[in-house]
Order: structure tokens, then C-alpha cells, then sequence
């Protein structure tokens, strides 16, 4: 396969997730999330969209780094199963709080997401260090929202 059609992938496997979470997302932000209490430091919801556009970008870009580099396949292949592990946790968050409206339960899983993106940086820093780098935006945004994620749970119980 060429790097091009990798490339193309890469990009669009992040964004089609990002995609798919937002059907649980989008049709319960002026519902149920208009309804629960929120710190006055929560971001307008206008800025999620472009945040997780760009964030997801940057996370196909550091896939494609990975897959396309010359280092071993079993390397290449552990650092992709932490990225894919990561990938579907962020997908479940979505479904979690927005979906089921399980603000606790959803704390919990984004504590874990955290830790697959964590794991998903050092085991892409092995590979190639720029896929790592492009991860750091997406680790900082995830602690915001986990810290978001708490304070309105805390808010709501």
C-alpha cells in the first residue's frame, strides 16, 4: 500500500470515530446538556466541534507516522494497539456521558482513556518521535475534560 492511501486512511480512521461519537453527541447538547449544571469556566459549545476536528487530524497524521515508518512490525504493531485501544475509549466516552448520561461512570472511563493515550505516546515515541509530539495536544485536551467531566458530575449528583 502506498503512503498516500495510508496517509488517507490514517486521517480518516480518527475522524469517522470522532464522526460516529458525535450522533450521540450532537442531539443531546441542547437537551440534556443544556439542562445540567456546569462550571462558569465550561467552554462554549461551539468550540468542541473544531477542538475535536483538528485534535483527530493530528491523531491520524501520528498514526500515519507510525505505520508508515521502517521499524519493526511487532513494534509498529503494539504501538498501533494502544492507539486503537485509545481510539474506541474515546468513542465510548462520548456514548457514556452524552448518550446514557452516566457522568461518574464516564470520569472512570475517560481516567482510562487517559492512560491509553499515555501508553499510546511512549509506544509511538519508540517509532517515530513527531507521531508522539502530535499527541500532546490531544493528552492536554483530554485533561481538561476530565477535569470538566468531574466537576459536572460533582455539580449533577
Amino acid at each position: 500500500m502506498n503512503n498516500v492511501v495510508k496517509l488517507i486512511l490514517s486521517v480518516a480512521l480518527p475522524l469517522a470515530v470522532g464522526a460516529s461519537g458525535s450522533y450521540f453527541t450532537i442531539p443531546e447538547i441542547n437537551n440534556w446538556y443544556q439542562t445540567i449544571q456546569k462550571p462558569s469556566w465550561n467552554p462554549p459549545n461551539w468550540i468542541f466541534g473544531p477542538v475535536w476536528t483538528t485534535l483527530y487530524a493530528l491523531m491520524g497524521i501520528a498514526l500515519y507516522l507510525v505505520w508508515k515508518s521502517r521499524n519493526s512490525n511487532g513494534v509498529k504493531s503494539f504501538a498501533i494497539s494502544f492507539f486503537m485501544i485509545q481510539l474506541g475509549l474515546n468513542f465510548f466516552w462520548s456514548v457514556i456521558f452524552f448518550n446514557k448520561h452516566q457522568a461518574g461512570l464516564a470520569f472512570a472511563e475517560i481516567i482510562l482513556l487517559w492512560i491509553f493515550i499515555l501508553f499510546t505516546i511512549f509506544s509511538f515515541s519508540r517509532v517515530n518521535n513527531t507521531a508522539s509530539w502530535l499527541l500532546v495536544p490531544y493528552i492536554s485536551w483530554v485533561s481538561f475534560a476530565m477535569i470538566l467531566n468531574y466537576t459536572i458530575w460533582q455539580l449533577n449528583k
